[in-house]
């Protein structure tokens, strides 16, 4: 996946993605899709979906209270089969698409690890 240009994602699969993966890829996309339609029917809360709110981190999962108008499961376990095989982001959103736009590298200068350099 890449995004070439603002507000677009590019899908490119390669011969190193098996056809597990790709069905995966495809069911995440459908879901999401589903999603948005949720939404656009007044099904789900304009304001408080899993959309708006994602993503919803493992440490969400955690704790008893949940303050979401939506099931937990449904977030965390929305297929059968993907109760076995889940990735849980470590981060939620961060500025939206602020950080995205405006990426910047928060690195120590490269001057100091002159001292380190093996010859």
């Amino acid at each position: 996946m890449s995004f070439p240009v603002a507000d677009t994602l590019m899908i490119e699969s390669t011969e190193s993605e098996n056809k597990r993966e790709i069905d995966r890829f495809c069911e995440a996309m459908i879901s999401i899709r589903r999603e948005i339609a949720a939404v656009e029917t007044w099904q789900a809360d304009p304001d408080s979906n899993f959309l708006k709110n994602g993503p919803h981190t493992h440490r969400l999962l955690l704790p008893e209270e949940w303050a979401f108008p939506y099931a937990k499961r449904e977030v965390f376990f929305p297929l059968s089969w993907i109760c076995d095989d889940k990735y849980r982001p470590p981060v939620g959103r961060v500025d939206n698409l602020y950080g995205d736009r405006n990426l910047f590298c928060n690195c120590v200068p490269v001057e100091n690890y002159a001292d380190t350099i093996v010859p």
